[in-house]
């Protein structure tokens, strides 16, 4: 497959999600396993624009409270919580792949099981109270 077929087979922020990734590993290969990773991921919500910003910092307070052994990294550019080095839950901007609304994520290295279907990604907009303590019970089963 020539290189301009492989280009068109991911968007623009596709490839920047791949090159933020490469960075994070490179940055954590040089820095080694014991880095303080949660003022990159300050940083990184920082950045946001506002409506993402204000979710993802709801989305770090919560696993923070819920989940404290989970340490906040940087995952292909979004902020992510991860238990011996596995990525457990994420969240995903609206602006990272202009979608219409952010997204709370959860891997395969969560404990979320159920019979033979259950929900790994959660759409967010505007959450309520109600909602946050669903958010909050995924994280704690999560790590259960």
């Amino acid at each position: 497959m020539s290189g301009t077929r492989q280009h068109e087979a991911f968007t623009e922020e596709e490839r920047a999600a791949m090159k933020e990734r490469a960075k994070e590993v490179r940055a954590s290969t040089r820095r080694g396993a014991k880095a303080d990773t949660e003022g990159e991921v300050l940083a990184k919500i920082a950045e946001m624009p506002d409506a993402d910003r204000a979710l993802a910092e709801r989305i770090h307070a919560l696993v923070r409270a819920e989940a404290p052994g989970l340490v906040p990294k940087l995952w292909y550019g979004m902020p992510a919580y991860a238990r011996d080095g596995k990525v457990v839950c994420f969240f995903q901007s609206a602006q990272k792949f202009k979608s219409r609304y952010a997204t709370l994520g959860f891997s395969d290295a969560a404990h979320l099981d159920e019979g033979g279907l259950w929900p790994t990604a959660f759409a967010l907009t505007e959450p309520t109270a109600a909602d946050e303590e669903l958010i909050a019970a995924l994280i704690r089963r999560a790590v259960g």
